[in-house]
């Protein structure tokens, strides 16, 4: 039993930990296409900015949802571990 509680502990920090990167990176993509949209040039059309903005929101937004994810797994993995702490 205490070994299935030690795998399904190590499986969601991991998950947490890959959401939390996966987060991180989205974000900073969705920064760069933002940084793509303010900087000035020649020949940009409306339409490019458009889709800068439409990227950058849909970065931003995939980001938050892997964010509340890892910070859910981060609650069970402390839930768990006070279960642990209340039966020894």
């Amino acid at each position: 039993m205490k070994n299935r509680k030690k795998q399904t502990a190590a499986m969601l920090r991991s998950k947490m930990v890959d959401f939390k990167q996966f987060a991180i990176t989205l974000l900073c993509v969705g920064s760069f296409f933002y940084i793509g949209t303010i900087l000035p040039t020649g020949d940009k059309a409306m339409i490019d900015t458009y889709v800068y903005m439409g990227a950058t929101i849909m970065f931003l937004g995939i980001s938050i949802v892997f964010f509340s994810l890892s910070k859910k797994y981060k609650k069970i993995l402390a839930e768990m571990d006070d279960q642990d702490t209340l039966q020894q």
